[in-house]
């Protein structure tokens, strides 16, 4: 089976995480700090934090941005259920702004006119999450003018995203946004094993996080609420949680990110190769924004049924059963159970349906050979029975 995606770890990898075991630290040692400045250093933003998941960095970037019961959040319904569920955490209400046709993000025409409505009604969001999904940016800067206008915070989730660059800048500068997030699972750009990451230019909502992610506890005086006893003192300030990332984790990560352009550049390579040999072919291949480089996390095809002589489901099982590990990213989260029990319906968000009905993610991860994406390809080609 050729995965859709797979983590490569190399030996320096593996000496890395070597080093931690055989040193005195396996958590909350000095290695965490050295992944965050990296991760920092290399997007330009002020902040990162990095944590034991991208859903986690979600919850505590709600958090910090004070949002709880009453509140709404809106997201994109095409994403995982993390970009939800971190506003229901809080004990705010959750929403969708339904997708761009072209780049399958969140579609910022669609999201001004939900938020004129919004407005009329006294519903505004204090939330929107932009979820840059398989790895292309969403259009940032008309996100940021309507946040301006209509007072929302912004969450980037670049689960997808890192390594990949908007209008020039690497992503995770925070420019168009108060918090961005990285998710480090094996199947992302880079690895962690498990991990993510939360970053941000301001000062207030890092050390907010900060908190938040070891239970609300510190040691630093200037943030006591009275003196210390003594040299053993620390105090709960806040009601946080254990987000924590291990060293070992932070060494991997570390190792990884020393390969994280030649990755991305790889991964690119793979796409512009297979938009290419998919061109003949009766799908629709990534439409690439010209503001934007793609992390190419996702490689989706979306079939054009009307000239496909077999199913979607049908396709689907075809390429399963040639031994390609396809995937669908993702099933729209308002029609999952959960959320339909809330009151949502399937064709609420008409063009994340279609997207669903036709969507496709093939293999795509750095080490993949031009010989299995051929296979792929050819694949592809038996399963809409035209080859």
């Amino acid at each position: 089976m050729i995965p859709y995606g797979r983590q490569d770890i190399q030996s320096q990898d593996i000496e890395a995480v070597l080093e931690v075991l055989r040193s005195d630290f396996l958590t909350q040692g000095p290695v965490v700090p050295r992944f965050e400045q990296a991760v920092a250093e290399k997007t330009d933003a002020r902040y990162a934090l990095a944590v034991n998941s991208a859903t986690s960095a979600l919850h505590i970037a709600c958090l910090a941005l004070g949002l709880g019961e009453g509140d709404w959040l809106w997201t994109s319904p095409v994403t995982f259920v993390a970009s939800a569920n971190c506003g229901l955490y809080c004990g705010a209400k959750v929403d969708f702004v339904d997708i761009d046709p072209r780049t399958y993000n969140l579609c910022p025409e669609a999201l001004e006119a939900k938020l004129d409505q919004a407005e009329r009604e006294g519903r505004l969001p204090k939330v929107v999450v932009a979820v840059h999904l398989c790895g292309q940016p969403c259009d940032m800067q008309a996100i940021h003018a309507l946040g301006q206008r209509y007072g929302f915070r912004i969450i980037e989730d670049a689960s997808h995203a890192i390594g990949g660059k908007y209008k020039g800048e690497y992503i995770g500068n925070c420019c168009y946004s108060d918090i961005t997030i990285f998710s480090f699972h094996p199947v992302k750009i880079i690895t962690t094993a498990e991990g993510g990451m939360a970053l941000t230019n301001d000062d207030q909502l890092a050390q907010k996080m900060d908190l938040l992610r070891s239970h609300g506890v510190t040691r630093d005086p200037k943030l006591m609420t009275h003196e210390a006893d003594g040299p053993w003192y620390y105090q709960q300030v806040d009601l946080g949680f254990n987000y924590r990332i291990t060293e070992l984790q932070a060494a991997l990560g570390v190792s990884q990110l020393e390969r994280l352009d030649d990755y991305v550049a790889r991964r690119n390579a793979l796409a512009e190769r297979y938009d290419s040999r998919l061109a003949n072919l009766p799908v629709v291949t990534p439409w690439q924004h010209p503001d934007s480089y793609s992390g190419r996390h996702l490689y989706v095809i979306r079939l054009i049924l009307d000239e496909v002589g077999v199913s979607h489901r049908q396709v689907f099982e075809s390429l399963r059963e040639q031994g390609i590990g396809v995937n669908l990213h993702y099933i729209p989260v308002h029609t999952q159970p959960y959320y339909q029990a809330m009151g949502f319906q399937r064709n609420d968000f008409p063009e994340a349906q279609r997207y669903y009905a036709e969507a496709i993610s093939l293999p795509l991860y750095p080490t993949m050979t031009t010989a299995q994406q051929d296979e792929v390809v050819s694949a592809v080609q038996q399963a809409l029975e035209v080859a």
